[in-house]
Formats: structure tokens, C-alpha cells, sequence
């Protein structure tokens, strides 16, 4: 472990550490997140996301930021995708279970509120795997190409919000990487078992939970990403 290692993990400790040492923040932070659900999500992916990404560019390459990277601009992109994750786990924790418990799955809904149990853990899965399967792709896409957007704008903050080059940029991914890796193996064998024990978790924490998979996304990013430069 090299002194930026140490240095990251210092910061990592110091900023989380306090809300596991003080009752008073804690409450503050809960409390807060209920308020103001939106805008905790836009700050958690923001963030964690962001720490992933960072900790893929350490594996990637030895550093934890470079020339170019865009961390800033990076942020702001995670805290807006964030806003779209936490509206695709209202929209598929209410509306999955309503539907399988159309197919059969008698007392779905009521489970989610209930202790755990088979129907819980069957609707949590059902739940990860409409939400992976139907909205994970776009938003990893969309991820793909704001990320290859501030790469081409220099990672600059005024870069960011330049016109995207749409057409360009999804003609020039590297589709291969993108459906035989991220599309076809961490959706089904990742995400989709992460997502199930983000369901089954208490409904104030879900989000949370989410966000610091963030992490493992940075990774499985960096690993994508050397793939893609070996083709």
C-alpha cells in the first residue's frame, strides 16, 4: 500500500466516521434523508459513485486522479444519475410487486413490509431483475457516454456542458466490451444479486446501499475498460 492509499483511506474514515460516532448526526441524517430523499440521492451517488470510479482509475492505471479524468464533472454526472436510479426504485419496488402478485404470487406486495421470508426474498429478485434487466442497460449506456464525453472535453466542468455529440459517440463504443461484459455478465451475475439484498434491505437504507455498490461499479468500470483497450 502506497501513501495515497493510506491518505484515501484516512479521508474515506474521517468522513464516514462521525455519522457512526454520533447519535445526533445519525438522527440528523436520517431524519434528512425522509425530508429529502431527492436531493441525499443526488449527494450519495454523487459522491460514492464518484469514490468508485476513482478507486477504478487506481486499479486501472496506479493514480487516483489524472489529466483529463474529470472528477468534478464526474460527480455531477453520478449525482444526476442518481436522481434516475432512486426514481427507477420507487418505480420498480411498487410497481414489480403489484405485478407478480398479479402472476400468482399471492401476498407480494404486503411482503415487502413484512418480515423476511420466501415470498420477500422471490419479490426483492423479481424486483432487482425488472429494474436491471429494463432500466440498467440505459443508464449504463447513458453512463458510457457522458463518461466518454468529459474524457473528450478534457475533464473541465465547462467541458461538461458542451453539447454531447450523441450519434458520434454510440457509433464509436465498444459494443463487444459493452454487451459480452457489462451488459451480459454483471447484470445477471452482479447486479441483479446485489440489487436483490438492496430490496430486502429496510426501505431508508435501500438508496444507500445502492450508492456505496458504486464502488464495485468503479471497478467493474476499470475492468471494462482495460478490456476494451485490448481490442
Amino acid at each position: 500500500m502506497k501513501k495515497q492509499d493510506i491518505y484515501i483511506v484516512l479521508v474515506i474514515i474521517i468522513f464516514f466516521a462521525p455519522f457512526f460516532l454520533s447519535t445526533t448526526l445519525y438522527n440528523w441524517y436520517t431524519t434528512f434523508n425522509v425530508e429529502h430523499g431527492l436531493i441525499m440521492s443526488f449527494l450519495k451517488f454523487s459522491v460514492l459513485a464518484t469514490l468508485g470510479e476513482v478507486i477504478g482509475l487506481r486499479i486501472r492505471i496506479g493514480h487516483y486522479n489524472t489529466k483529463g479524468f474529470g472528477i468534478i464533472p464526474r460527480a455531477i454526472v453520478w449525482g444526476l444519475l442518481g436522481l434516475s436510479i432512486k426514481l427507477a426504485m420507487t418505480v420498480f419496488s411498487t410497481g414489480m410487486p403489484i405485478f407478480i402478485q398479479y402472476l400468482g404470487i399471492k401476498d407480494a406486495v404486503s411482503s415487502m413490509s413484512g418480515t423476511f421470508s420466501l415470498t420477500k426474498i422471490i419479490t426483492a429478485f423479481s424486483i432487482s431483475v425488472g429494474m436491471n434487466f429494463i432500466f440498467a442497460p440505459v443508464m449504463m449506456t447513458l453512463h458510457k457516454i457522458t463518461d466518454t464525453h468529459i474524457l473528450n472535453n478534457g475533464g473541465t466542468i465547462c467541458g461538461l456542458f458542451k453539447p454531447i455529440q450523441f450519434g458520434k459517440i454510440i457509433s464509436e463504443l465498444n459494443w463487444n466490451v459493452q454487451w459480452n461484459f457489462v451488459f451480459k455478465k454483471t447484470i445477471p451475475f452482479f447486479w441483479v444479486p446485489a440489487h436483490t439484498v438492496t430490496f430486502l434491505l429496510p426501505e431508508n437504507i435501500q438508496v444507500l446501499f445502492a450508492a456505496l455498490l458504486g464502488v464495485a461499479l468503479g471497478i467493474i468500470l476499470a475492468v471494462s475498460a482495460q478490456m476494451g483497450n485490448k481490442k
